[in-house]
């Protein structure tokens, strides 16, 4: 079968946020129900999960990977964080589970067929370079795996992960929002699904010392950290501005109710629940503004 896709001249960008991709679930599920294919897809941290399922179009694994995926007793939890594995089981979650009798398979062919531009963000520790992996990169699904994972690797909750000769920590930090890539690859408009309500904005962190502390032999991941509330709100601004002049489309959710490191199954189920419940509602706005 010949994959094809029917949204050309916008780019689909998925913002990360950890757990809160279980409310973004439900906006991407939305869009393959409806047969929405962008042919230009980007992503950072856990919007680089949504953006290889969304390539894959697999409804299902889009809700498992961040709602029925906390059942799994090789999840993580404090045990496997305080024995180095992480809060989250970073090995486990990305690179045991796609495999097709794993808990979490992943259709690699239909994800190679697939003719879609991907970009997939990621911070290079010991540089601060903000490296993008594109499908070119990917011939096996172990390269793929390893490339979500870095982007996906949470500062102190999750080990960094090394890949291709360098350690990756999460591309947040970065800004955590893919519109650089998008705009350097030559796309105009912009779809973008953000897993924080309108009018947020990021604040400096209160643990400046403790981070320091903690990665003091990486001073530019400490650097990024302590400046990422700058580099993200002006994403932001610049999407808003991009906004009025008809240049994108901007999905906040109506409400948050999870955070980025929720582990509870009917609280992240609840959140797929009232996203997809937000796609349903505002799918005619969507299908107006991509069809312009």
């Amino acid at each position: 079968m010949t994959i094809t896709n029917n949204i050309h001249d916008t780019a689909l960008i998925f913002e990360g946020g950890g757990m809160r991709a279980s409310y973004t679930a439900g906006i991407l599920n939305t869009l393959l129900e409806n047969e929405i294919y962008f042919d230009y897809v980007a992503g950072i941290s856990a919007g680089s999960s949504h953006s290889v399922n969304y390539i894959s179009r697999d409804i299902e694994r889009a809700k498992r990977s961040f709602v029925d995926l906390v059942t799994d007793p090789k999840f993580g939890g404090w045990k496997s964080f305080f024995r180095g594995e992480g809060y989250f089981r970073a090995h486990y979650i990305y690179e045991e589970t796609p495999y097709p009798e794993a808990t979490l398979p992943f259709d690699f062919n239909t994800f190679m067929s697939n003719p879609a531009r991907l970009r997939i963000g990621t911070f290079e520790r010991d540089s601060g370079e903000i490296v993008y992996y594109s499908k070119e990169d990917i011939h096996t699904i172990e390269d793929l795996m390893k490339i979500v994972r870095s982007s996906s690797s949470m500062p102190i909750f999750m080990p960094p992960t090394y890949y291709d000769n360098h350690y990756y920590v999460d591309g947040g930090l970065g800004g955590g929002i893919a519109l650089d890539i998008a705009r350097k690859d030559g796309m105009k408009k912009v779809f973008v699904v953000l897993s924080r309500e309108k009018g947020y904005r990021k604040q400096s962190t209160k643990y400046k010392g403790a981070l320091k502390a903690y990665y003091r032999k990486y001073p530019v991941v400490t650097e990024a950290l302590l400046n990422r509330h700058v580099v993200y709100n002006q994403i932001l601004e610049e999407l808003e501005d991009m906004e009025s002049e008809g240049k994108a489309f901007l999905v906040y959710p109506d409400i948050m109710p999870v955070s980025n490191r929720e582990v509870n199954y009917h609280r992240l189920s609840e959140s797929y629940r009232l996203g997809y419940e937000q796609g349903q509602r505002d799918l005619v706005k969507w299908q107006r503004f991509l069809s312009k």
